[in-house]
C-alpha cells in the first residue's frame, strides 16, 4: 500500500459497515494511516476504559453487563458524546462555555445534543456504533455521519479466509495458511507447539454472526442511502478495497 498521507479539506466522519471477517480494521487502520487528521473512535474501547477508570457511566454500564443486559444504546451514545467533549469537538450550548461535569454525563442525551454544535475540524472514523437504524437515528441528532462505507467480499471469499487462520494461543500469533503458512504445518514458527483455530473462526459460529449482521445491516444501510452518504467499496481482498476507499475519501473531503 502507498504510503503518502494526504491533508482532509472537510471534516470526515465515517463508519464502516461490514460482515464479520470482511477487514474493517484492516481498512481502517489504513485510513487512519494515510489521512491523519482522522482519529479512531472505539465504543468497544471507551466502554471498556470508563470501567476500568471506574467513571459514573462505567460503573453503570458494568452493572448493566453483571445484570446480563446489553449496555443501552443511550449509555454508549453518552460515552461517544462524553469523549468528544474532551476532545474539544462537542461545543457547549452557545454562550456557556462550562464544561458538563461527568456526573451529569450520563443524563439522558435527549437533554444535551440539541444545544451542542460539533466543532468543524472533528475528522474521526467511528467503531462499533452504530450497528442498527435506530442507533443511526440516534446519533445523528448528537453528530451527524457524512461517509458511510459499505465493505463487501463475498461470503465464499470469506469463509476461506477464515478456514486458512490458525493460531498460537499462548502468544497470540497468526498464521493463514494461504499467505503466511507456519514453517512446519500445524506447529508454531518459535516454540513448535501446535496451533489451534479459535473458537470464533469456526464456520458455524461465522454463519450465524453473518446471519445477525445481515438482519441489522439491512435497515442501517437504507438509513445512510437515504442520507446519501452511503459508499459500496466490493473487493475480493483488503488491498482490492482499500485503493477504491482511498479514492473515494479524497474525492469527498479533500
Amino acid at each position: 500500500m502507498s504510503h503518502t498521507t494526504k491533508q482532509l479539506r472537510k471534516a470526515a466522519r465515517i463508519i464502516l459497515i461490514g460482515a464479520p471477517g470482511v477487514g474493517k480494521g484492516t481498512q481502517s487502520e489504513r485510513l487512519l494511516a494515510r489521512f491523519p487528521q482522522l482519529v479512531s473512535i472505539s465504543s468497544g474501547d471507551l466502554l471498556r476504559e470508563n470501567v476500568r477508570r471506574r467513571t459514573p457511566l462505567g460503573l453503570e454500564a458494568e452493572a448493566a453487563m453483571q445484570s446480563g443486559n446489553l449496555v443501552p444504546d443511550s449509555m454508549i451514545l453518552n460515552l461517544i458524546s462524553d469523549d468528544m467533549k474532551s476532545k474539544g469537538w462537542l461545543l457547549p450550548p452557545r454562550t456557556s462555555s462550562v464544561q458538563p461535569t461527568a456526573s451529569s454525563s450520563s443524563s439522558s442525551l435527549a437533554d444535551t445534543s440539541s444545544s451542542h454544535s460539533i466543532d468543524s475540524s472533528a475528522s474521526f472514523i467511528l467503531d462499533g456504533f452504530p450497528r442498527t437504524a435506530t442507533q443511526a437515528a440516534t446519533l445523528d441528532s448528537l453528530v451527524p455521519v457524512n461517509f458511510v462505507v459499505h465493505l463487501i467480499t463475498p461470503p465464499s471469499v470469506i469463509l476461506a479466509r477464515i478456514a486458512s487462520r490458525w493460531v498460537h494461543e499462548p502468544s497470540g500469533r497468526v498464521y493463514n495458511t494461504d499467505f503466511h503458512p507456519p514453517k512446519v504445518p500445524g506447529k508454531d514458527d518459535v516454540t513448535g507447539e501446535p496451533l489451534t483455530q479459535r473458537e470464533d473462526d469456526s464456520l458455524e459460529t461465522w454463519k450465524q454472526r453473518l446471519r445477525k449482521f445481515e438482519e441489522t445491516s439491512k435497515s442501517l444501510l437504507e438509513h445512510y442511502d437515504r442520507q446519501r452518504c452511503l459508499f459500496r467499496a466490493e473487493g475480493n481482498s483488503s488491498d482490492e478495497i482499500s485503493p477504491k476507499l482511498f479514492a473515494e475519501v479524497e474525492r469527498r473531503f479533500c
